[in-house]
């Protein structure tokens, strides 16, 4: 069964980009390097026609992937949005734990996008489930690893990430 992947619409076309690359470049060099290998003579112990034909199969399952999350995308473009207050998916969020009074914020985007360093966190991940749905000054009790940890929210911007 199918079900729609959220991504924005950054991430769509970044998506898009490495499905180009895995196609028209990827793919040349890796049948390229399996004709080089088959001219070496024995397949049997050839580790370089081996190490070319399970990165061929790599490949392939990763343009199945994105092929299958591109068919599947709900994409997103924030910008759009109408800006009602709420946390929503491609919000950006400012946050405070109450109790050492650090801020923080995070764009909420689909799992291929996430990227902590950048302060992109996954749709799926503890933050963001306890965030989505709830307005300016709402106080969110997260689970994370370390404990239940409470934030107030300060700002809910719609802006493109």
């Amino acid at each position: 069964m199918n079900h729609l992947i959220p991504m924005t619409l950054k991430g769509s076309i970044k998506l898009q980009k490495e499905l180009e690359y895995l196609k028209k470049i990827k793919r040349t060099k890796i049948i390229n390097a399996i004709i080089k290998a088959r001219e070496y003579g024995d397949l049997k112990e050839n580790a370089e026609y081996h190490a070319a034909k399970e990165e061929q199969s790599f490949c392939e399952r990763k343009i199945r992937d994105i092929e299958y999350k591109l068919s599947n995308a709900n994409i997103i473009d924030v910008t759009k949005l109408y800006n009602n207050g709420v946390v929503v998916f491609g919000s950006t969020i400012t946050i405070s734990n109450i109790k050492s009074c650090k801020k923080y914020t995070y764009s909420i985007v689909g799992d291929d996008e996430a990227n902590y360093k950048k302060k992109m966190i996954s749709i799926y991940s503890p933050v963001a489930r306890g965030l989505i749905g709830k307005k300016i000054n709402d106080i969110v009790s997260i689970n994370i690893p370390d404990g239940i940890v409470k934030y107030v929210i300060l700002k809910i911007d719609y802006i493109s990430i």
